[in-house]
């Protein structure tokens, strides 16, 4: 039942089969695509990291037979990436490229009567919805919507479709730029003006629409005239819209608010539009906390919805919650059960309930039976599951460890036995050697066991002493799991001759939520000692240099570098802040959800009858910089509107007003992340430049 981190890497690379692209289709326009590359060293660069597939879905046909994902390549040179369509039998055989174009298609389904495959693709100018055969062949436009969609689904008598798209709702000032068609000012009265990386100019809806295979009619918007967004923005998906079983109802996710109340609150609600009534339902009413992503029963008696209980703590408790659609009786579904609930889906005769969850830094799958009320857990190891597809008796997941990209598995959901199903990056996989994964326990400062990742450099010598780098995680709550991350990966840093420790320090999901709350209104307490006590008991190991250790992190993660820069009594060499808060003050006003400000930070700076947030402010890594004596490179993002780039800016500031060595690499075209190719490659060498530089 159990599967180890090695065992599943050993299938990776002794795969039989290697699901790529089959060679382009004669006539079609040159695409970015699967590389085939001979490397002249065994360890992981930044060129490397980029040449991954990267797996996301999958979807199964109505047969249960097959299954559909995308796989996403980048091309350095051209700075971008492109996202192809393929299929697989549920058992792993006759995997097939199904699209071969220069624009990404993407929000992949199977029609409900499986004869077409819909997708979005933007190859007509804007995004719209095409079709094809399950060999690929055939493909068709079949919408032409004005400014194209973002999202959509089929009905299930196959009848209509849902889609979303964006809606411009009446500029209140348009008189004032009467005659000035190229006045550039924005004119704002009300906060959420401008959210995660773009400024507030529109709000996505649901529309429906008729639908017979070829063309689409009869468009109708389900919030018309509503300042309102669904799904949620920024990182609501489809997932948050569904059809009933009967194609009568459609299941939304919204937060009816606006402005001031909508930054300040994490409050929202399932709503069903009835299409022969045009009546809305507020299927969560009263209910306080963030409510999403309804998914009907197969059957239509249920409806299964992720649940928070707390306005304005947006990492309460991931609850799973039904409600019978005969009846209206809810059902707290994992009550007791000390740990949060995702990617919902339902079994086919609609007796289970199957979602993943975090625990001791994985995802596994588990299971809640209807009848019994129960909840059992289907996977144990260290990896991390994605969404679960029920497929032909199997569960179908993306999985991925700190050494594997994303692959599909079937697991038996008896057993939890696990079979990889695809090998996007075999042949890559085969010419690296990745760093050991290890597992540790140690007491905190507390006496408490805290979980830490230890990851040694490939080709480890136990006779040598390396430096290390403690990984401050970000959130700051949420997991600290196996995921093969891109950026912030740890098989890389490894690969540059560095031990990782990573500890599942205070605020860390997966622990429980008393584990994971200690981390609200102290940020500078408890969590900073779970990381000081990390990179201490392990820089006792004699292969660890213990005058050569690093700290590095991003967003919460960043927050850490900033003030252990201050207050490290002399552990570290070097340091590294990416889009990390600096001044806490600042953050409060320039951050766009204030019910983030609000609830971790325990309230506004000026409240100075308010311990807790006056503890926060006073402990704020600004008023540590007369202690800053450590080289440090701070990295921000101009489209960063959840920490605005002047945290970092004046950061870089202040340590070379000290007289600290420091560098300041700005993107001004990136947001929270770094997401192209030329971007990341960029931040990987200024990375491991800075680092060798002063731990080398």
């Amino acid at each position: 039942m159990k599967k180890t981190t090695s065992l599943l890497l050993i299938a990776a690379l002794t795969g039989l089969i290697s699901c790529g692209p089959a060679g382009q289709k004669e006539g079609t326009t040159p695409l970015i695509e699967k590389q085939d590359l001979t490397l002249t060293s065994d360890l992981m660069t930044p060129e490397v990291l980029w040449s991954f597939g990267r797996l996301s879905g999958p979807e199964v046909s109505p047969d249960g037979k097959t299954l559909l994902y995308g796989i996403s390549y980048y091309s350095i040179e051209q700075n971008k990436g492109n996202r192809e369509l393929y299929s697989v039998d549920v058992n792993g055989d006759n995997c097939k490229q199904l699209t071969f174009s220069p624009k990404s298609e993407f929000n992949e389904l199977w029609r409900p009567d499986g004869k077409k495959i819909g997708f979005l693709s933007s190859e007509s100018g804007s995004v719209q919805l095409w079709e094809m055969n399950p060999d690929g062949s055939g493909r068709v436009q079949i919408t032409n919507i004005d400014d194209g969609i973002t999202g959509f689904k089929y009905a299930p008598d196959q009848t209509m479709i849902l889609y979303t798209r964006e809606v411009y709702l009446e500029n209140k000032f348009k008189d004032l730029y009467e005659g000035l068609p190229k006045a550039s000012g924005r004119l704002m009265d009300d906060l959420l003006y401008r959210h995660w990386d773009t400024w507030v100019d529109s709000y996505s809806h649901v529309f429906y629409a008729k639908y017979d295979g070829m063309k689409v009619w009869d468009n109708a918007d389900i919030m018309p005239g509503e300042p309102y967004q669904s799904p949620l923005k920024p990182f609501g998906g489809i997932e948050q819209v569904n059809w009933s079983p009967n194609s009568k109802t459609i299941a939304y996710t919204c937060q009816k608010m606006v402005g001031k109340a909508a930054t300040l609150s994490t409050n929202s609600d399932i709503y069903l539009y009835n299409l022969e009534t045009g009546k809305t339902t507020n299927l969560t009413e009263g209910m306080m906390g963030y409510d999403i992503s309804p998914v009907y029963s197969p059957d239509g008696n249920y409806i299964a919805w992720e649940s928070m209980e707390r306005n304005g703590y947006e990492s309460d408790q991931n609850r799973l919650f039904l409600i019978n659609t005969a009846t209206w009786e809810k059902t707290y579904a994992t009550k007791g059960f000390d740990q949060n609930a995702g990617n919902l889906a339902w079994s086919p005769d609609s007796h289970t309930v199957y979602f993943t969850s975090d625990w001791h830094g994985a995802f596994q799958i588990y299971r809640y039976d209807l009848e019994e009320g129960k909840i059992q857990p289907i996977t144990t190891g260290l990896q991390d599951y994605g969404n679960v597809v029920p497929a032909d008796g199997k569960l179908i997941s993306a999985m991925q460890t700190m050494s594997l990209p994303a692959e599909l598995f079937a697991i038996d959901p008896e057993s939890g036995d696990a079979k990889q199903i695809t090998f996007t990056n075999k042949d890559l996989l085969a010419q690296l050697t990745m760093g050991k994964v290890e597992e540790r326990w140690i007491k905190t400062h507390d006496n408490l066991d805290m979980q830490v990742f230890v990851i040694y450099p490939p080709h480890f010598d136990p006779s040598k002493k390396y430096p290390a780098l403690l990984y401050c995680k970000g959130g700051p709550q949420g997991p600290l799991s196996q995921s093969f991350h891109y950026r912030w990966n740890y098989q890389i840093m490894a690969a540059n001759g560095y031990i990782i420790v990573a500890p599942a320090r205070r605020g860390v999901s997966g622990f429980g939520q008393a584990w994971q709350e200690q981390i609200s209104g102290d940020y500078h307490g408890k969590s900073m000692q779970d990381y000081l006590t990390a990179i201490d008991v392990l820089a006792k190991e004699p292969c660890i240099d213990e005058n050569r250790l690093g700290a590095v992190g991003a967003s919460a993660g960043g927050y850490a570098v900033f003030y252990l820069a201050g207050n490290h009594q002399g552990r570290f060499k070097a340091f590294i802040a990416h889009d990390g808060i600096f001044n806490e003050e600042s953050q409060y006003l320039e951050t766009e959800e204030l019910w983030f400000e609000n609830w971790d930070k325990g309230g506004p700076y000026w409240d100075k009858k308010n311990k807790v947030a006056q503890d926060v402010y006073a402990h704020s890594p600004h008023n540590y910089v007369a202690n800053w004596d450590t080289p440090i490179l701070i990295i921000h993002g101009g489209l960063d509107y959840r920490v605005v780039y002047t945290q970092g800016m004046t950061a870089f500031n202040a340590a070379v007003l000290r007289g600290v060595p420091a560098e300041f690499l700005y993107f001004p075209d990136e947001n929270h992340f770094v997401l192209k190719p030329q971007n990341g490659i960029l931040w990987q060498r200024t990375f491991f430049n800075w680092l060798d530089r002063w731990l080398k």
